[in-house]
């Protein structure tokens, strides 16, 4: 555990970044991060800054934790390695029921390929939805199957 100390120095320069230029927010982020700042305004730097200052003083993500992020972070079609090819989806909206097969590669609708269940959400409601979501495989915690 961090003594007093420690927390008071990592306290006064989080503060401290608030009072900070862009110009020196991006020297900032060359002399803790070891690389050339990204593109961002002065807002994303600090938040940035922020965290790899407690980074450094407290830690970083454990590997189990960044294991977990990334298996959380995986993309849509990921569904698949989950779901077999030939599985029905079936949703009802506004009164219609729709069917989706689930293909090698991508999701059969009404007769035409899809690479993912998003593009055949938003295509069935006119409006962006997470296929995954929209048909019923994700709730808000993560994978529902």
């Amino acid at each position: 555990m961090p003594d007093e100390r420690t927390r008071n120095s990592v306290l006064r320069q989080l503060a401290a970044l608030q009072n900070l230029s862009l110009a020196e927010l991006q020297e900032k982020w060359r002399d803790l991060n070891g690389t050339e700042p990204p593109g961002y305004g002065a807002i994303y730097l600090k938040k940035r800054l922020a965290y790899r200052i407690q980074e450094l003083f407290y830690g970083g993500l454990s590997d189990v934790t960044k294991e977990k992020i990334k298996r959380a972070a995986k993309p849509e079609a990921d569904v698949r390695s989950t779901v077999l090819p030939g599985t029905r989806f079936l949703r009802e909206w506004n009164g219609k029921t729709y069917e989706v097969v689930t293909l090698e590669k991508g999701f059969e609708f009404d007769g035409r390929k899809f690479r993912s269940l998003s593009a055949i959400a938003s295509h069935i409601t006119g409006t962006h939805w997470n296929g995954m979501k929209f048909f019923g495989l994700q709730k808000s915690g993560g994978l529902n199957v």
